[in-house]
């Protein structure tokens, strides 16, 4: 498969290339511009066929092997484990993000008094838990808040004290792409000893993420975002201090001789090593997970920082003429390179959305910012038409 990298003059020379328009391996018309990447990434074709393959090997069971139930799910563990520069022994399979995020409330202490830190308006499933987790421990849970055009790690860095036990963060903010700089965090949360948990679905697969910098308690990733794979599939790593933790489920697969079927009765209680007890049940999904390690293999193969770069450049440019309309975006160094929010003037008729589906171009609205999320499948004619239509309706 083709990767199409395209190096160009103004780049540093240390930079990874830039990649061309990959939409010949999606199925997008020509006339649609899919700019929503934050709302849910189509699949490739690639992917498509992996899962068709899988469904159909259900179709006809008496074809299922024992290997079947761990084959793709061992390499599905290693291939994300790569992409993050962790373990696989860290690394759980889960259906959602907010599944892996109950798992790491259950498994964190927290004592009478003590706060829960987590940005304002940050996705729903990333502040359920620790809201439940706060009223049942007697802690506080806090939202940190910022202005648009200040930092959000800057305020989160001000509010993180001696009594912070667990910092519940993005990489980017689900709203705006408000971006929060992990690694700063991480030292702020070792000088008072607090933990700190991530919901990575709207940046890892886009931007580059390194477990071994950013040193996280738990992360989770939700698949059907920019990892490019199918909805629920997930991620959970869990760092090596918490692999003995309490599961959600007691499932069979993760236990010790889980392999052998023919002696299943004995019941075995002792887990299998690593991260495989806080795995879902069900979780070999014939279906779904070939295309899982598909997308993951296509994510590699691209590379994570060649995807980086070049939806940052290409958004760069777009923001400048967003920002031309008469829109205002955020600062590219205080929002995630690859995700664009840009907030609407004041009097903008109600139904921009709906103008701009009926002429096939498809973003979303959080607050009062348009959410613009290109990638790889994008290219210039997507990106005017945006603007020329925008330019109509404003």
């Amino acid at each position: 498969m083709p990767l199409n990298f395209v190096y160009l003059p103004w780049l540093n020379k240390k930079d990874p290339p830039m990649i061309s328009s990959q939409k010949h391996l999606f199925d997008i018309p020509d006339d649609v511009s899919y700019l929503n990447t934050a709302y849910m990434s189509p699949l490739m074709n690639s992917v498509v066929h992996a899962i068709d393959e899988g469904a159909r090997l259900k179709a006809q069971p008496w074809k299922l092997k024992i290997s079947h139930f761990f084959d793709d799910v061992d390499k599905a563990r290693a291939l994300f484990a790569k992409l993050v520069n962790a373990s696989s022994k860290s690394v759980a399979i889960i259906p959602s993000a907010s599944y892996g995020l109950t798992t790491a409330a259950l498994n964190l202490p927290l004592a009478e008094g003590q706060t829960i830190l987590a940005l304002k308006h940050q996705f729903p499933s990333h502040t359920y838990p620790w809201k439940k987790r706060a009223r049942e421990s007697g802690g506080i849970f806090q939202e940190v808040d910022f202005q648009d055009g200040f930092s959000a790690t800057e305020s989160v860095l001000d509010a993180i004290d001696e009594r912070t036990a667990v910092a519940a963060l993005p990489n980017v903010l689900w709203t705006n792409g408000a971006l929060v700089d992990l690694a700063k965090i991480r030292l702020r949360c070792d000088e008072v000893g607090a933990a700190l948990v991530l919901d990575l679905t709207q940046s890892a697969g886009a931007m580059v993420t390194d477990f071994a910098k950013i040193s996280p308690d738990f992360a989770v990733v939700a698949n059907y975002k920019w990892m490019l794979g199918p909805y629920s599939t997930g991620f959970l790593y869990v760092a090596e201090r918490y692999l003995d933790g309490r599961p959600l489920e007691e499932g069979w697969i993760t236990r010790k001789g889980g392999r052998n079927f023919s002696n299943l009765t004995e019941n075995s209680e002792e887990f299998e090593a690593g991260a495989v007890r806080y795995d879902m049940g069900e979780r070999a999904n014939f279906a779904l997970m070939p295309g899982v390690v598909c997308a993951l293999e296509q994510l590699l193969a691209w590379g994570v920082d060649s995807i980086q770069t070049t939806l940052g450049m290409r958004n760069k440019d777009l923001c400048e003429r967003l920002d031309g309309l008469g829109l205002k975006t955020t600062r590219h160094d205080l929002r995630g390179p690859h995700f664009i929010g840009a907030r609407i003037p004041d009097g903008t008729r109600n139904d921009l959305l709906d103008i701009l589906a009926r002429r096939q171009i498809f973003l979303s609205q959080r607050n009062q910012a348009l959410r613009i999320t290109p990638h790889l499948w994008n290219d210039q004619g997507d990106f005017d038409r945006l603007i020329h239509a925008l330019s109509e309706i404003l």
